[in-house]
């Protein structure tokens, strides 16, 4: 192995064959055994006891990718050996986040003895309570951190339960969801490797959910990754038709199918994600992509608009000093503030929070910035908050309209507190100085096995000094916002290049001087030809 794989591999913690090996070669016996969860084993045995005995059993989920694809995960697994299975999706608008009284009605309503709450749950304590007084039983299967006390549950089943031993604590929802369908399947006899055709979902949920890429999840990724590129589930294949790309990494799920189907739930409703990701004819799942994928289309306006809004709201209050942004405005799309949140943390690389109203409370949604917890900061200040969940990058919140310009204040202050002197620094984390006359196919091939890529295990970033353009350095897009140039080294091998958003940048390219590039290395295929571009991160 090359030297300079070697040192990207010793900076991601692995230093010994077996380690190494474990890496580049995922296999499924590197996942762990499901019992080791606790409750796993309460669980499985009210599962089963309820199919023995014929119970009409609930699926239940948060209307986002997580939880939808947890939703249709376990379903249809069920669904397998027991036709008496019913799913919900909560209304965004009417019932929030969360277990809601309104499907435990709907579950009492249709005789369901079982409810199996995935995504969400492990704070449900008053919804839960009430399910138990009316005689329905419910399993939590949640990854968010519990609070003080525990629901009255069943079964609770949550990896960062302080009490549970589970040696991975970084699934997420529609991984807790697998977990419990490779116990069920255990019993049976099934081995792992009749359950990866169930990993498109959980790989889907993985890139959407922003989790790490470590342990359990890369193996869990890097099977599904294999699925949606050979045997998606008839709805995938059909979302994945929409788009330009037939091959997908990690990053195209997280850009290409995971806004698709989160667009449901954010602007109609979240159960047409499921019925799409359960679909079992190809006209039926060619249909709903393409309403799933109108959707989309409106979202974008959405948040193209409401993106708007909240930055000429940021300025003309002149905050754009402050140390964190926290806007609102009652008529924006509730469906679309967390995508606002993001776009605003692009912007300004502060921690963001983006409330509209909603009923008769005003609702946010949080995202923060590298090395900042924003749940932490949630909690200094929860004395004005009804009610938030969430973790360390992203939350979401509720409080009554006369605490906002209190805890505006308030968040603002702990924030300045927990940084200290000066905001957070945007910055780019370079993994190596390279000679462009270094890449070659070889690295290119060794780097595709660090694969799937995401937090924990990002893609490798270099730096290259020294660099000229060969003449071909332009803008592109649109307004010319993105560049492209041809890239060469003290006249050695020349490499196309593309920088997204660096459009501004290009009389660096044009001036006399060298420059020196920060950029990832891609395939590019044009024309059925593969060629090795860098990937612009920066320039200077």
């Amino acid at each position: 192995m090359p030297p300079l794989l070697a040192q990207l591999l010793l900076q991601r913690g692995l230093g010994d064959k077996e380690g190494i090996r474990n890496f580049l070669r995922p296999k499924l016996d590197q996942l762990h055994d499901p019992f080791l969860m606790k409750d796993m084993d309460l669980a499985v045995e009210r599962i089963e006891r309820a199919m023995a005995q014929g119970e009409n059993i609930l699926v239940y989920g948060d209307y986002d990718v997580d939880g939808t694809t947890a939703v249709a995960l376990l379903s249809s697994f069920l669904r397998e050996t027991h036709p008496q299975v019913a799913t919900y999706i909560p209304d965004r608008y009417r019932e929030g986040y969360g277990l809601s009284y309104q499907g435990i009605d709907f579950a009492l309503d249709n005789d369901m003895g079982l409810i199996i709450a995935l995504d969400c749950g492990i704070k449900a304590l008053e919804p839960i309570a009430y399910a138990k007084k009316k005689g329905v039983d419910v399993i939590v299967c949640d990854h968010h951190r519990p609070g003080g006390q525990l629901p009255a549950a069943v079964a609770i089943l949550d990896p960062k339960r302080e009490d549970c031993g589970y040696p991975y604590k970084e699934l997420c929802g529609c991984g807790v969801g697998f977990k419990l369908i490779q116990a069920l399947g255990g019993r049976r006899g099934m081995q792992p490797l009749e359950l990866v055709p169930y990993l498109d979902l959980v790989a889907t949920a993985i890139g959407a959910d922003v989790v790490p890429l470590t342990g359990e999840n890369r193996v869990l990724a890097h099977y599904g990754l294999k699925v949606i590129n050979t045997r998606p589930r008839l709805g995938l294949k059909a979302l994945v038709a929409l788009g330009t790309k037939k091959k997908l990494s990690l990053r195209d799920v997280v850009f290409q199918l995971a806004p698709k189907i989160n667009a449901a739930g954010r602007i109609d409703h979240g159960d047409q994600a499921v019925a799409l990701l359960n679909a079992e004819d190809p006209l039926t799942a060619q249909r709903l992509a393409r309403e799933i994928g109108a959707y989309n289309d409106n979202r974008r306006e959405l948040d193209k608009k409401i993106t708007g809004e909240a930055l000429a709201q940021i300025r003309e209050n002149g905050e754009e000093d402050r140390f964190t942004s926290v806007v609102y405005k009652e008529d924006w799309h509730k469906g679309v503030i967390g995508i606002v949140a993001t776009r605003l943390t692009e912007t300004f690389y502060r921690p963001t929070l983006v409330f509209t109203k909603s009923g008769n409370r005003l609702a946010a949604s949080a995202r923060s910035v590298k090395g900042f917890d924003i749940y932490r900061a949630l909690e200094d200040c929860s004395e004005y908050l009804e009610q938030f969940g969430g973790h360390t990058h992203a939350a979401g919140l509720t409080l009554l309209e006369e605490r906002y310009a209190d805890f505006k204040a308030a968040f603002e202050t702990v924030v300045r507190q927990r940084l200290g002197a000066s905001p957070v620094q945007r910055e780019i984390s370079i993994d190596a100085r390279i000679e462009l006359d270094r890449i070659d196919g070889t690295l290119v091939h060794y780097l595709k096995q660090f694969a799937p890529f995401g937090p924990g295990n990002p893609l490798p970033v270099f730096v290259a000094q020294g660099l000229r353009d060969n003449g071909f350095a332009r803008g592109v897009g649109a307004q010319g916002e993105h560049l492209k140039a041809s890239l060469s080294q003290a006249g050695g091998r020349s490499f196309g290049a593309i920088g997204f958003g660096l459009g501004h940048k290009l009389a660096l390219l044009q001036g006399k001087d060298p420059v020196d590039a920060v950029f990832s290395l891609e395939e590019n295929e044009w024309n059925g030809m593969v060629e090795i571009q860098l990937n612009l991160s920066d320039l200077r």
